[in-house]
């Protein structure tokens, strides 16, 4: 399946994080559990070019955390600089006192700088991450107040955003950005699974059918306890089971397979058919 989605304030958002890099003593990268390898950014790695990563495993109330620890050591193995894992649900309060703590462990040399020569500078950190990873859910969490526009859906956050957390940490919010060339397919699709990418330039019923034969080799029950039934075939005739046990069926008696596609991708979406993590 071949996807590929970058529009144009994607590449402007790139040039502004490039732009700001050089003011940035720390970069926090929120990565969604629900596929957290997928979603590393190669883009991301020329832009941190060594400074200090707070990575945020969010959306941690969806996933399955089983498959956390050894998604955290290849992390590890994959960033060549300073960094701290974050397991975090972004959504509840006492983010930030966490977020921060984590931020000064990463930045305390820059502060211990800053008080010896008693400057009063603020630390600034950059909030990077692919679309609806939760960015700027975590930005408001962080702020106490709606700040930064949010949705279940890619491409809200289109401009670049300077809020102050704390009386020493301010933050840049930054737009979801994905890369030019989307060449690993299996990435791809799990960004595409997770909404990361406008379904309005995917075909629906083919990213279903990739998700039904992906999400059985590694959750084989999961579908059929979703469904309440027993599933056989290929994934295109599990689709069609599916279809029949919930009735969706068209006049003349062909089931309808676009409303049965997007009921499952949502259920995925949705955490419907459980805590699941895709690897």
């Amino acid at each position: 399946m071949n996807i590929n989605w970058f529009p144009g304030h994607m590449t402007k958002a790139l040039r502004t994080m490039q732009a700001e890099i050089k003011n940035i003593d720390c970069v926090i990268y929120v990565l969604d559990s629900r596929a957290p390898v997928a979603c590393l950014n190669p883009e991301f790695d020329k832009l941190i070019n060594g400074k200090p990563v707070l990575v945020v495993l969010n959306k941690m109330d969806m996933c399955d955390k089983s498959k956390i620890p050894p998604i955290k050591t290849y992390i590890k193995k994959y960033f060549e600089t300073q960094i701290k894992i974050l397991e975090l649900n972004s959504t509840l309060s006492g983010a930030l006192k966490i977020v921060l703590a984590k931020i000064e462990i990463l930045c305390k040399e820059k502060i211990e700088r800053n008080e010896q020569k008693g400057l009063n500078t603020f630390i600034k950190a950059m909030v990077i991450g692919v679309p609806n990873s939760g960015k700027s859910t975590l930005v408001n969490n962080l702020c106490g107040k709606a700040k930064a526009k949010t949705g279940n859906k890619a491409g809200v956050t289109r401009g670049k955003q300077w809020v102050t957390v704390s009386q020493t940490i301010q933050i840049l919010d930054t737009p979801g950005t994905l890369y030019p060339n989307l060449s690993n397919e299996k990435s791809a699709r799990y960004l595409a699974y997770l909404g990361s990418i406008k379904d309005e330039v995917l075909d629906t019923n083919e990213l279903a059918v990739f998700f039904v034969k992906d999400i059985t080799k590694q959750y084989p029950k999961v579908l059929e306890n979703r469904y309440q039934i027993e599933l056989q075939g290929e994934p295109y005739e599990m689709i069609e089971q599916i279809a029949l046990s919930k009735k969706f069926v068209l006049k003349g008696g062909d089931v309808d397979y676009d409303r049965t596609c997007i009921m499952i991708l949502d259920d995925f979406r949705k955490t419907r058919l459980g805590n699941l993590t895709l690897t």
